[in-house]
């Protein structure tokens, strides 16, 4: 079982990540606010810390997870070839769909960033919203098989 971390949203490509305590994540808004958040195979992108810690020590480079650029950050949970298996948080239920490929941007923020994340889906994965839910930091985060 892990937990959720973190929650982040941004108004705009390119736009400042914005922290929340608490998010509504649903079919048709993904995560409320986010402008991401449109139905489809990217709606919702997870990363683990696990993974995200690992990237920052090999480049020698603390940074705060949300240089990922990531919707929710989880711990505890291996999301390494997790391809249509489900991610239960809370009430939330999310089908990941595909590794979350890293962007340039990961470069504008440390020249081996984006190297870092390549490896071993470091970069997290990119989810679809299942079933509707309010979420907070602090929920309980558990992946199973789709049935």
């Amino acid at each position: 079982m892990g937990r959720l971390l973190g929650i982040a949203i941004r108004h705009k490509k390119r736009g400042a990540m914005q922290q929340l305590e608490t998010a509504s994540v649903t079919t048709t808004t993904g995560v409320a606010d986010d402008f991401r958040g449109k139905p489809g195979e990217r709606q919702v992108t997870v990363l683990a810390r696990e993974e995200w810690q690992a990237a920052c020590q090999e480049i020698k480079q603390p940074l705060p997870w949300v240089s990922r650029r990531a919707n929710l950050y989880i711990e505890e949970i291996n999301l390494y070839q997790s391809i249509g298996k489900l991610l239960q948080i809370g009430p939330l239920i999310l089908l990941i769909t595909r590794e979350t490929d890293p962007c340039n941007r990961m470069q504008e923020t440390h020249h081996k960033l984006f190297e870092a994340l390549t490896k071993d889906w470091r970069g997290g994965v990119c989810c679809r919203v299942i079933q509707d839910g309010a979420i907070a930091i602090g929920d309980q985060v558990a992946l199973s098989d789709a049935t």
